[in-house]
């Protein structure tokens, strides 16, 4: 890509102070002798036009530190008798880098030491190029080169600002983009933890019963078997849909997720692989968020799982129990059991995962120790669209 001649300025800005200075430097060296009069040495204006050049070479990093150096060079100069020089310039170039990196307060209190200056050096010298009446124009000459400093630094404020801001929004975008990915991953892990989950433990119960009854019962083994079969089928298929979803090459799938309707289906399904649970249900002739729909499915897979894996062998009842009405969906699922290990009652991936479902809906989860006995989750979903 071509570059215009302001980027390559740009990126060199001791390179071009250097030669300016060295140019005007160079430029004043032949005037000199006319400018000092005797008994001045030649040589003392040859080295405050040095100086005013090298005061300027300062003023990129300290701009009042370069200023103030050429104004007293200039001051030198004035009571030595040396008449202008053409590094005298320096005072407005001083005066214009001030402008442009200051505050406005500081560079007009710049610009008046400078118009003082520049008038005193205008009535001073008696030369053609100078004279009296010129000193109205060496004012409008000051007050322009701050204007256009100020204006110059106002432009680079301002592109600074967009710039910054731009950035900001960039961050901010980036900032967000990985807040969607990790709500998507948690949504993902959520998914397959109960696809896992609830597919496993099935099949584990189910694997455990075959194998105690292959020889007394080869029939109830069968059967036992088949379940497995049936659970890992589909549990299989839910991990290709998941999978499908991660893919960016894949499209999702298009299966409907599992619904409030096919909880009668979870109940059966459970109930063959040997555990006691009992469905209810009130109000669910009436149609609901899909976001809901899909949570209150989760939720109760994820009971029952937790219940098959921690209920302990002395469980003889699960009752599941569904309420919809006007303010809501509430889940309840309570075992008689003993419940899952205390250091994992509050924070198991399994409540992490029905917990986070509950507060994308808006609603609230309660998992603990059931009054009476056994282990109860009590989960109350708005309804309304789930995040």
């Amino acid at each position: 890509m071509m570059r215009g001649p302001g980027a390559w300025v740009r990126k060199r800005p001791r390179a071009i102070d250097s030669a300016v200075a060295a140019l005007v430097f160079l430029y004043t060296l032949p005037m000199v002798r006319a400018a000092v009069p005797p008994p001045v040495p030649t040589i003392a204006g040859v080295l405050l036009a040095a100086v005013l050049c090298g005061s300027y070479l300062l003023c990129r990093r300290r701009p009042l530190a370069g200023f103030g150096a050429v104004v007293a060079v200039v001051g030198v100069q004035l009571v030595l008798g040396i008449g202008f020089l053409p590094a005298d310039i320096m005072i407005l170039l001083a005066l214009y880098r001030v402008a442009l990196e200051r505050s406005r307060s500081t560079s007009v209190a710049v610009a008046v030491v400078a118009g003082i200056t520049v008038v005193v050096a205008t009535l001073r010298w008696d030369n053609p190029y100078f004279a009296t009446s010129e000193a109205v124009s060496t004012i409008l000459l000051v007050v322009s080169v701050w204007i256009w400093g100020s204006m110059v630094g106002i432009r680079r404020a301002y592109v600074a600002a967009l710039e910054d801001r731009a950035a900001q929004l960039a961050r901010d975008q980036e900032n967000q983009n990985r807040i969607i990915v990790a709500e998507e991953r948690s949504r993902i892990a959520r998914e397959i933890h109960d696809i896992v989950s609830h597919g496993l433990s099935v099949v584990v119960v189910m694997a455990q019963g075959a194998a105690a009854k292959v020889h007394t019962d080869p029939d109830r083994a069968q059967q036992a078997m088949r379940t497995v079969e049936s659970s890992g089928r589909t549990a299989l298929a839910d991990m290709r849909s998941m999978l499908h979803v991660l893919r960016d090459d894949e499209p999702g799938s298009q299966a409907p997720p599992p619904r409030i309707e096919q909880l009668g289906l979870l109940v059966d399904d459970a109930r063959t692989a040997g555990s006691p649970v009992e469905l209810t249900c009130r109000g669910t002739d009436r149609a609901l968020p899909a976001g809901v729909d899909l949570a209150v499915y989760r939720i109760v897979q994820e009971a029952l799982t937790n219940a098959r894996k921690h209920a302990g062998p002395d469980l003889t009842r699960i009752d599941v129990g569904l309420t919809v009405d006007d303010s809501g969906v509430e889940v309840r699922i309570r075992d008689d059991g003993v419940g899952p290990p205390s250091g994992r009652r509050h924070g198991g991936h399994g409540v992490i995962g029905m917990r986070e479902r509950v507060a994308a809906c808006g609603g609230e989860l309660q998992v603990g120790q059931a009054p009476g006995g056994g282990f109860e989750i009590i989960a109350t979903l708005p309804i309304g669209e789930c995040a």
